[in-house]
């Protein structure tokens, strides 16, 4: 090839310089990128809520968008606009855009709940709203790769960068992941955080502006024109066939990688040659997206379901594509057998996912580790980042490897590669949407997460088959079989661009080699391992299990892993995200009763009760045994716990599931408290501890504030606070944003010896009067609910009336410091993510009770109630 066609690269050629500037673009825009799924994800989960199905439909609408931009802006946009220019534009769009949807969410929700309902037309809504909210800026996103593509050549030099492009974006996207995760929105909010990313992604369009006034853009520059690539081939073809010419290997390989009558969008030999590439890139995508689902269900178990647990498993999810890219993008640099590599690298995928297979169920569970170790949850950080690397990392750089290397195996000289690139990022982003939802709707709930994954390699090792096949089996046409085996390199129409045919020799042995490699995958595939039940049941603590308890029931469900226990003395146990729940401990047993008789005895007359977690079953079953409930609604996010679960604890919740006055709502329970138009009487709270991602939303400010709305007139409200696995901050918070909309609410204990265990809060709208001696009536009349209460050690009404803790207007002076949890920030499940290893429940206890008034203005009570009730108080404080 002559000087002058050398220097036609954009690699080589004087535009080549800004490559490295263009790099940092990326690596900004994959930032800007990340903090926008983040708060994006966080801001639309409050209003079409957090179910698989709510999750699987914002994923699908995110990536789907991102898969429309890579595929059309190529097709819209001239190749002869400067791509500089181009990608600043949608930079800016995206920035502008990214503000909006903060903006506009909060009317669009109020729209949504206008007409938001259940099954098909409720998901058909949300996946309206997401679409409307999020498709605009997500199909800019998704075209910035394809716009800056055409700065290069659809060379393997040229391609080699697309990958680097694509490495940069997703370091970007790394530290834009630990950035939003650790700092913006634990110490700031989603405004915060959307006004840096709408900066950044101004930062990189003013950059990419400036450079764009520097490096003058031709067409030229990026691909050849049709007809100077058929003057070179003809030129190629004729000295080849010159037998006295010396044709080097360079240009050898020339011909093999270029298309005589190609046109920009390729040859069709080279489109029917290439689509086994496309469906490879595609279900590589796939199992990616459905292993990461997988894998963070199983890690999330390991570790804690914190927010920070999510983020850094994403983190070291991207940092190995991001790595992976990078070594792929050398790979299709150096060389032409890019397509044996994609399928060697769908092969490995099986083994890789073996390996994360073997580690999550057998070996990382074993590890002797003890968080409470240590209560700094910045040393537990680093132990978490470390497991998920040895676990996860050996898979995400191969995945990481195959979208360079499949860009090369489709690439030849001339063609678009705005469009080369939009197509394969298209196939890889139409897998992962289908790889993402499939995975968390169907496959977990289907055949379970072991099962899962024995599918996910079966589907690398069709990919790898798919890929290969064709290789071995090439044959050569008519012209270059008389030309002999000298010229038997050059690429045929029935062989992939930089693909040789193979000898028959190279077939047999190649076709051999394969055959062990598919009856080693299937081997690995068979010895995949089962998912402990110890890790579904105790999660980050099984190693340091003492007592030996017996499994009753494993359940891996759409939205979480479930399983019941029994344990030496007969006490069963509900397990939800590697954590106890619920159980029949006596103190369990307390709490869950406190919460349903409690509103119930205190409200005159209660005849409707929402209960906002079903667990066990025994807070719903509470109220079976009042006489005066009419309707009982349960809504439960996980299909398994009513179905299965509740009916391991029978006995104790009255076999609640079964009676004809319960209605059981499956979705999350704020989407159903923010759509329904019923209201209550009683609205109960047992939601999962706040520190597991996504139940702060159970605990803010507009929540309860929406609770408040649905209650009828003297309504009342109750709310579960764990003392336990949290700090004093933690609590204040929790306690403090119930306070503020229920200023007159009051804290009852369910204290152990003295000693703090977890609260209840009960709310109303005004102040609240509790008459003793109607107390002692209902419970005298109504002997099912005085046996209920004497089972968990309330034998009188004053040994009920003495766990009172105090009300809000005698805590005001505690709670002055105390972090509201709002929806814009959602604190709390940052404050709780950072505490779950302390043991301060005694010591936030003891500072509550001091600041407890004996109630006079909430009780009516006679002179003899009073000072039994004034004992009762102070013996418990003199424990």
């Amino acid at each position: 090839m002559s000087e002058e066609k050398q220097t036609s690269r954009s690699g080589d050629s004087g535009a080549g310089r800004f490559l490295p500037v263009l790099l940092l673009f990326f690596v900004g825009s994959g930032c800007a990128a990340l903090i926008y799924e983040i708060v994006w994800f966080q801001l639309l989960q409050l209003v079409i809520g957090s179910s698989a199905v709510s999750l699987g439909v914002l994923l699908g609408t995110f990536m789907g968008g991102m898969c429309l931009g890579s595929v059309v802006l190529p097709r819209i946009v001239s190749a002869n606009r400067h791509p500089l220019r181009v990608y600043a534009g949608l930079e800016l769009a995206i920035g502008v855009l990214g503000i909006l949807v903060l903006l506009l969410v909060p009317q669009v929700a109020r729209l949504y709940v206008a007409g938001a309902g259940h099954g098909f037309t409720g998901i058909l809504l949300r996946g309206v709203v997401c679409a409307g909210c999020l498709l605009p800026p997500t199909i800019l996103m998704g075209a910035t790769l394809p716009a800056m593509a055409r700065w290069v050549e659809a060379t393997p030099h040229g391609i080699s960068w697309l990958g680097f492009f694509y490495g940069g974006n997703i370091a970007g996207a790394v530290f834009g992941c630990l950035l939003a995760g650790f700092y913006l929105l634990r110490v700031h909010d989603m405004a915060t955080a959307t006004y840096v990313a709408a900066a950044i992604n101004g930062a990189v369009a003013l950059g990419a502006l400036a450079f764009a006034a520097l490096a003058r853009y031709e067409r030229d520059q990026s691909f050849a024109s049709r007809s100077s690539r058929r003057e070179e081939a003809h030129s190629l073809k004729s000295e080849i066939r010159n037998p006295k010419s010396e044709v080097d290997q360079s240009l050898l390989t020339s011909a093999a990688t270029s298309t005589p009558d190609s046109s920009e969008t390729g040859s069709a030999a080279d489109t029917a040659a290439s689509w086994p590439v496309y469906v490879a890139i595609a279900l590589s995508g796939f199992c990616a997206l459905g292993a990461e689902v997988i894998w963070t269900r199983l890690l999330s178990l390991l570790l804690g379901g914190t927010v920070y647990t999510f983020s850094i498993i994403l983190a070291v999810f991207l940092v190995g594509l991001g790595i992976g890219s990078s070594v792929g993008s050398i790979l299709a640099r150096e060389t032409v057998r890019a397509r044996l590599a994609v399928g060697g690298c769908q092969l490995l995928l099986a083994a890789a996912t073996a390996w994360t297979a073997y580690m999550l169920a057998n070996s990382l569970p074993n590890w002797p580790i003890k968080p409470a170790l240590s209560t700094n949850p910045w040393i537990g950080f680093q132990l978490d980042l470390a497991r998920c690397f040895w676990a996860v990392l050996p898979p995400t750089l191969l995945w990481g490897a195959s979208f360079p290397l499949a860009l090369a195996a489709v690439a030849s000289r001339g063609r678009d590669p705005g469009r080369l690139v939009g197509g394969v990022y298209a196939a890889n982003t139409v897998g992962a949407i289908l790889g993402a939802i499939g995975a968390s709707v169907g496959l977990i709930p289907w055949i379970g997460t072991q099962h899962s994954q024995q599918v996910l390699m079966g589907i690398s090792v069709v990919a790898a088959v798919l890929v290969l096949t064709p290789l071995l089996w090439a044959r050569r046409n008519n012209a270059s079989e008389a030309e002999g085996p000298a010229h038997s390199a050059l690429r045929t129409p029935h062989s992939a661009p930089g693909q040789t045919v193979p000898t028959m020799f190279g077939r047999i042995s190649g076709s051999l080699a394969l055959l062990f490699a598919g009856v080693l995958a299937a081997w690995l595939i068979w010895h995949v391992p089962k998912v402990p039940w110890g890790l579904v049941a105790y999660g980050r603590n099984l190693a340091i299990q003492d007592e030996v308890s017996k499994p009753l029931y494993l359940g891996e469900g759409m939205n979480s892993s479930v399983a019941v226990t029994e344990s030496s003395g007969q006490v069963r146990n509900f397990h939800v995200s590697g954590k106890i729940e619920a159980s029949t401990e006596p103190q369990d047993m307390r709490l869950q009763r406190m919460l349903g008789h409690i509103p119930a005895l205190f409200h005159p007359q209660p005849k409707s009760v929402l209960i906002v977690g079903c667990g066990a079953g025994v807070t719903a079953g509470s109220f079976i045994v009042h006489p005066g409930i009419e309707k009982i609604v349960i809504c439960e996010i996980e299909p398994l716990i009513p179905k299965v679960v509740a009916q391991y604890f029978g006995k104790e919740n009255y076999n609640v599931v079964k009676d004809p006055r319960v209605k059981i709502v499956y979705d999350d329970a704020r989407h159903y408290v923010l759509t329904t138009a019923e209201k209550f009487d009683i609205i109960t709270s047992d939601p999962i501890h706040p520190w597991v991602k996504g139940a702060a939303t159970l605990y803010t400010k507009e929540y309860f504030e929406l609770c408040k709305r649905h209650l009828n007139p003297g309504g009342l409200v109750t709310q579960w606070v764990p003392l336990y696995e949290s700090r004093m901050d933690v609590v204040k918070s929790e306690i403090a944003t119930f306070f503020e909309v229920f200023p007159h609410g009051t804290i009852w204990s369910n204290d152990l010896g003295g000693e703090g265990y977890d609260v209840v809060l009960l709310g109303q709208s005004d102040p609240i009067k509790i008459n003793v001696d109607e107390l002692d009536r209902r419970l005298e009349h109504h002997e099912a609910v005085s046996q209920s209460l004497g089972e968990v050690g309330f034998k009188s009404t004053v040994s009920l009336l003495a766990t009172y803790g105090g009300q809000g207007p005698d805590l005001k002076p505690w709670l002055k410091d105390a972090e509201i949890n709002q929806d814009r920030n959602l604190r709390l499940q940052y404050l709780a993510g950072l505490g779950l290893n302390a043991s301060e429940g005694w010591s936030i206890f003891e500072q509550m009770i001091v600041h407890r008034k004996f109630p006079e203005n909430l009780f009516i009570f006679s002179a003899s109630q009073r000072e039994a009730l004034r004992a009762a108080l102070e013996g418990k404080d003199s424990q």
